[in-house]
Formats: C-alpha cells, sequence, structure tokens
C-alpha cells in the first residue's frame, strides 16, 4: 500500500455487510480499509486520513454518530472536512446523521452504493 494513499475507510462492525461493501468498492479500482467497531473509530480516521468514511450508525462501544461529531468538532481541519457517508438501518435516518454528508439506508442495492461513493469521491 505504500505511495497509495486510502480512498475509503470503512467503519462496520457487522462482518458479511463489511466484506460485501469492501468486495464492491476493491472492484472499483478504490482501496480500502475497514475498522471493525465504534472504539478507536475517530484515531483510525486520524490515522488513515482518507478521502472517504463509510460510517455504520449503530456500532458497538460508540456509536456512528457519536464518532461523527468527534470528527466534525476535529481541531484539523482536513480531518474535520472528510466526507462521511452514513449507512443506517431502515428509519434510524434522522437527527444523528444531520451531519453526514449523504446517508444510504440498509439494505442497498450494490449500485446506489458505487453511484453514491463515485460521486462523494468526483
Amino acid at each position: 500500500m505504500a505511495g497509495r494513499t486510502l480512498d475509503i475507510l470503512m467503519i462496520e462492525d457487522e462482518p458479511n455487510i463489511a466484506e460485501a461493501v469492501n468486495f464492491i468498492l476493491m472492484r472499483e479500482g478504490w482501496q480500502v480499509g475497514v475498522h471493525g467497531d465504534g472504539a478507536g473509530g475517530i484515531e483510525a480516521i486520524r490515522a488513515a486520513r482518507p478521502r472517504l468514511v463509510i460510517l455504520d450508525m449503530m456500532l458497538p462501544n460508540r456509536s456512528g454518530a457519536e464518532i461523527l461529531a468527534d470528527l466534525r468538532a476535529d481541531p484539523d481541519a482536513a480531518v474535520a472536512g472528510i466526507p462521511v457517508l452514513m449507512l443506517t438501518a431502515r428509519g434510524h435516518t434522522g437527527e444523528e446523521a444531520a451531519r453526514a454528508d449523504a446517508v444510504l439506508a440498509k439494505p442497498f442495492a450494490n449500485d446506489d452504493l458505487r453511484d453514491m461513493v463515485r460521486r462523494m469521491l468526483n
């Protein structure tokens, strides 16, 4: 991975979803990293400095909404400004996700995910 910037950091605790999303996005040529827990989520974002964060709303130990709030309040403007695509269960798309740049409800179509990520990275 030397010399290659991480395009996307996904914070998702469900292995099947993480694996599927990773597969879909890597087929498009994007470099994807996965962090599987809410604990350490903001630290993972700071360390990776991805071009996009895909963040699950419901995570163990720290919610996606809490991680997103920390991200938007980060003193480093480059970190605070990283675009976020929030993944939510149907019915959890309210105020909690308001600071996200985009929201995608689970289950979602592969094409919808690809199209949204493409728009957010361009």
